[in-house]
């Protein structure tokens, strides 16, 4: 016996639910007490909640989290990457441009794309709660169940609160009501106590890609570290509290291990997307989103073992040259001359120009096809299919250091703060500054974490957001948060479109 999601309820959360885990069905129906009571049945559920952290594919926004989510958006609005037009490519309506600009809108595709991402993996969440309400099981053994299960589904809140601030918490899978908006400082409480109230019964241990204490106490030390910009209420002392629960977890002395595509043996990585495309995993093509057409001629003699690349995104024009050459991170970017590996000469383009990576980016709506720096963080090898197998890294033990080191200056401790920087220096064979302050700790986010989707945050924690860059003014306050999708609004009336931003 199977109780169908009723159209209501889709109607109230505001998108279908689906999955992209290996053979898994669309998710559009909740089996009653007769599922999910035996250990295997109980992972099944569980590990379709993880699943949906991979996100989805559907024709009305971009939804894999991997590019379109994290990186489209988080990553264009943000002082580190772009996406310019080039030719007639990557237009797609003005939404990068809008992005790099800060001239978006509520219709915007990309911001619509956070927002149905982060509601699809709630909205899973909750079926599979009300599916574990509705076993046989004991209340002891649903107890660590259900901390994993809403532990996960702060962390999707936590996204919401960060994006776009003001909006509806659903938590119960049988209400079919349009939810109205929570304010932020509502969800902003939701989410610290859902993860307070978790920890008790989640791991000790370090378990990989799971909700653990460790993860946990993670995502409240971001809580804590952005919470002046969240809610106006500076909790440093609170992060850094939270930080020092962290453990188990080192530096691995390369910092590209982190990234290669065996990544799942880091030490340092506390939180990951699985991805295995021998399993069917979708949605990790980070990669190709950002070669040239023609960067597979360096990957092999052939050129025929290497996907095909989509020309998109790149690093800002000064992005790159912040990076010292000696800084081994410098090389998580792309540069100059493509060498073509069957005839050792630079790869021509189809107009005859050589294929360059230029810092340069002559403008966000005019770009011609070598400029900007690539993506090169994650490993890019021969033999790799469309679908990467490395994991798409969410947290690693260097933001854990970092947080402390900010933290302490901001309290006014700078010395304290060193031991922390040091680490991170040290591993990159960058100089450690003679005094650490605010600057060098923005910078220093900037080298450690380029092209890890969270510089959006950074940037408005530390002011900088607001300032104009490279093809971009002034921006206006309100634009801390991003609008509450268009179509969202107006299938459901009882929502009310966030400050600064048209109703219409």
């Amino acid at each position: 016996m199977k109780i169908k999601i009723t159209a209501a309820l889709l109607v109230s959360m505001l998108f279908t639910i689906s999955c992209t885990n290996l053979n898994e069905d669309l998710y559009d129906k909740v089996q009653d007490g007769n599922f999910g009571n035996t250990p295997k049945e109980v992972d099944a559920l569980v590990g379709g909640a993880y699943s949906s952290l991979r996100g989805f594919a559907d024709n009305i926004s971009n939804n894999y989290p991997t590019c379109e989510f994290v990186f489209f958006l988080n990553e264009t609005v943000s002082d580190e990457a772009t996406i310019p037009t080039r030719g007639t490519n990557w237009y797609d309506g003005g939404q990068y441009q809008d992005a790099q600009k800060h001239t978006w809108k509520a219709d915007n595709r990309l911001i619509l794309a956070a927002w149905r991402y982060n509601y699809t993996g709630i909205a899973k969440i909750n079926a599979i709660i009300y599916q574990i309400d509705k076993s046989s099981l004991s209340d002891a053994s649903k107890a660590p169940i259900y901390a994993e299960l809403k532990a996960l589904r702060a962390y999707y809140y936590y996204n919401l609160l960060d994006a776009f601030g003001n909006v509806p918490i659903v938590t119960n899978f049988e209400d079919t009501s349009l939810p109205s908006n929570s304010t932020r400082k509502q969800v902003y409480d939701f989410v610290e106590k859902e993860f307070l109230d978790a920890i008790p019964y989640l791991s000790s241990n370090v378990v990989y890609s799971k909700m653990t204490k460790n993860v946990a106490y993670s995502i409240l030390a971001r809580l804590y570290l952005n919470s002046e910009a969240f809610i106006g209420t500076p909790r440093w002392q609170d992060c850094i509290n939270m930080c020092q629960k962290v453990s188990g977890y080192t530096l691995t002395p390369d910092f590209f291990t982190n990234f290669s595509t065996e990544n799942e043996k880091s030490p340092e990585i506390i939180f990951a997307i699985p991805y295995d495309s021998k399993a069917g995993t979708v949605g990790n093509y980070m990669n190709s989103m950002s070669c040239h057409y023609l960067h597979r001629l360096t990957m092999s003699v052939s050129g025929n073992d290497y996907p095909w690349s989509a020309n998109g995104m790149c690093a800002q024009p000064g992005v790159y040259s912040s990076f010292a050459d000696t800084d081994k991170r410098k090389k998580c970017m792309v540069a100059g001359d493509q060498i073509n590996m069957a005839t050792g000469t630079v790869i021509m383009m189809d107009n005859g120009e050589p294929l360059t990576y230029t810092e340069e980016v002559t403008s966000v709506a005019n770009a011609k096809d070598n400029q900007g720096v690539r993506l090169g963080k994650y490993e890019m090898k021969a033999g790799e299919t469309w679908e990467r197998d490395h994991d798409l890294v969410l947290i690693r033990y260097a933001e854990i250091l970092m947080m402390q080191a900010e933290c302490y200056v901001r309290l006014g401790s700078p010395d304290l703060a060193k031991p922390f920087v040091q680490q991170i220096t040290s591993r990159a064979g960058a100089e450690m500054p003679a005094v650490i302050d605010l600057d060098f700790i923005d910078k220093e986010l900037l080298r450690e974490f380029t092209f890890e989707g969270r510089r959006r945050t950074d940037n408005i924690r530390f002011g900088t957001f607001f300032n104009p860059w490279w093809e971009k003014g002034t921006t206006e306050k309100y634009r801390a948060i991003f609008p509450i999708p268009s179509t969202v609004l107006t299938t459901n009336k009882n929502l009310v479109q966030n400050p600064g931003y048209p109703v219409n």
